[in-house]
């Protein structure tokens, strides 16, 4: 495979206009969210893993690869991993002194970040969205919303396959009279909710907007509130996985509250 993942496309903004803070956000927002394959030096024993470790000076870095081949090829050999999403990888690292080492000399992402990157990863990351009560009144079509923070909301949507059918992008007017922004998710999976929520706040703070710019609702097809969202909406349409869908938090690393522990 020679196509550039995401990732790839990332770094390569990212080191194209290093003075650009939105290029490196854009960068950590996609790392946060991929879905990483962590080198192990030893299988995984229940909830505790065992990274291998690459020493450079007197720090010590973790190996990811965004996708299994890049690991194969590194390695060249067959080698335990385990698939946990970036934000997961940084919270285990987080405050262990250890660095993550990403796609190292098998992609054009390949890059080193330190321990203090990861502290300052989980930082931004690990608040969970705030839940309100509000009543929207009325819907009109988006506006005023920067072109990068549409693309990186459709680019997570995309990510999220299978977790609900679509999602409509409307401003609204509340019924306090405020104004916002609300993003009203379709048919989302029972229990999908929080993750779906999580990723747009990630999206948020990584664009550099406050988590107030946008709100997240979740409605069923046949609430005639989803008919007025289609009519003004900017519609996102989540792919569909031919196999079903693994829920969230069903398997070792998928739960950010509930992440593998370093042995």
């Amino acid at each position: 495979m020679t196509d550039d993942t995401l990732l790839d496309q990332a770094h390569a903004a990212m080191e194209a206009a290093p003075e650009n803070e939105a290029a490196r956000l854009r960068f950590y927002e996609v790392l946060a969210a991929s879905e990483l394959f962590l080198l192990l030096a030893a299988e995984p024993e229940g909830e505790n893993v065992t990274p291998e470790l690459f020493e450079v000076g007197d720090t010590g870095f973790v190996l990811v690869f965004d996708r299994e081949d890049r690991l194969a090829q590194f390695v060249g050999r067959s080698a335990p991993y385990a698939a946990l999403s970036g934000r997961v990888v940084a919270g285990m690292l987080a405050g262990q002194g250890l660095g993550m080492g990403v796609n190292l000399e098998v992609a054009p992402s390949s890059i080193l970040l330190p321990a203090e990157a990861m502290a300052w990863l989980v930082d931004t990351v690990g608040e969970a969205p705030a839940e309100v009560e509000a009543r929207a009144q009325e819907f009109a079509p988006p506006r005023g919303l920067p072109e990068g923070l549409l693309t990186a909301l459709d680019a997570r949507l995309a990510a999220a396959a299978g977790l609900a059918d679509m999602a409509y992008l409307v401003e609204t007017t509340y019924d306090s009279g405020a104004k916002g922004h609300l993003l009203g998710v379709i048919d989302a999976m029972p229990g999908a909710e929080g993750s779906l929520a999580r990723a747009v706040s990630e999206v948020l703070r990584f664009s550099g907007l406050e988590a107030a710019a946008l709100d997240v609702g979740f409605f069923r097809a046949s609430d005639p509130v989803a008919a007025r969202l289609a009519r003004v909406g900017l519609r996102f349409d989540l792919p569909q996985p031919e196999a079903p869908a693994q829920m969230p938090g069903s398997a070792p690393g998928r739960d950010p509250d509930s992440p593998p522990r370093l042995k």
